[in-house]
């Protein structure tokens, strides 16, 4: 069961990279050594492209953080990208299902902070970002619905097995 629900921005370029490798792994900044150090298998990414404002993809950590000295991604800001982490694929929408975070992200409880007009400044600050799992949920259940599949819901408790008895 995922312990963080989190939110990867990169660019349009960082993301056809991990296209390209399969969604196998996942590059963090050497700014957010802390934040990576939070990361653990299980874990949930949530990809938003910040300069195209879009949500194309979700992925599990399959791993805790590593250091990478790769040099795989492409340049994004000043802090270079010295670690890592293990993933795998869970929802990745096509090109043309691409969510536009201009609709979806004002819904989204992480922003209240900000304005409406002003909601994108709370994804621009850093490219690392923990969400409530709610929003997490509710971008996930639109990738669903956009694939013909069933949102999931809320998760449920395992069941004890004393639950009441039917009678006969």
């Amino acid at each position: 069961m995922p312990r963080n629900y989190w939110m990867m921005v990169i660019s349009p370029e960082n993301f056809r990279i991990i296209r390209e490798l399969g969604f196998t792994v996942q590059g963090l900044k050497a700014l957010y050594h802390r934040k990576a150090q939070r990361i653990e298998p299980e874990d949930r990414i949530l990809y938003y492209v910040g300069r195209d404002r879009y949500f194309p993809a979700t992925a599990t950590a399959t791993s805790r953080y590593f250091e990478d000295g790769t040099h795989k991604w492409a340049k994004d800001g000043s802090s270079e990208w010295a670690y890592g982490v293990r993933i795998k694929p869970e929802i990745v929408l096509d090109e043309e299902q691409y969510i536009d975070a201009r609709q979806l992200a004002p819904r989204l409880d992480y922003i209240r902070r900000w304005s409406p007009e002003d909601w994108y400044i709370a994804f621009a600050q850093t490219n690392l970002h923990l969400l409530p799992k709610r929003d997490f949920g509710l971008v996930e259940d639109e990738m669903r619905r956009l694939r013909g599949e069933r949102p999931r819901g809320p998760e449920k408790p395992a069941s004890s097995g004393r639950g009441r008895r039917r009678r006969s």
